[in-house]
């Protein structure tokens, strides 16, 4: 995809991988299933948007999303985040 241009440097992307991350943590409040389906439908939004302002092809998108559903489904050694096993899902969420 574009986005994965060798003009991308590689601080100010993992700075927006922390930043990314460290909100992701404050939805500790939903469960992982409700917080992936967001940020699919968050996803399709930003995608559709590139491909609208002409920052990327439709080809570009195909690509990315194969090569995510690659590494999603083929990456047997993944570690799995504590935050997402299935006692932390089954949890209540905590009341104010």
């Amino acid at each position: 995809m574009a986005l994965r241009e060798a003009t991308l440097e590689e601080g100010p992307l993992e700075e927006c991988l922390d930043e990314i991350n460290d909100f992701v943590q404050t939805l500790d409040r939903y469960p992982p299933r409700m917080v992936a389906l967001a940020m699919r439908a968050h996803m399709e939004i930003l995608l559709r948007a590139l491909l609208e302002c002409d920052m990327c092809t439709r080809q570009e998108i195909r690509v990315f999303v194969g090569e995510l559903e690659q590494a999603v489904l083929e990456e047997d050694d993944a570690e799995v985040p504590r935050e997402f096993t299935r006692e932390r899902s089954q949890r209540k969420p905590e009341t104010t």
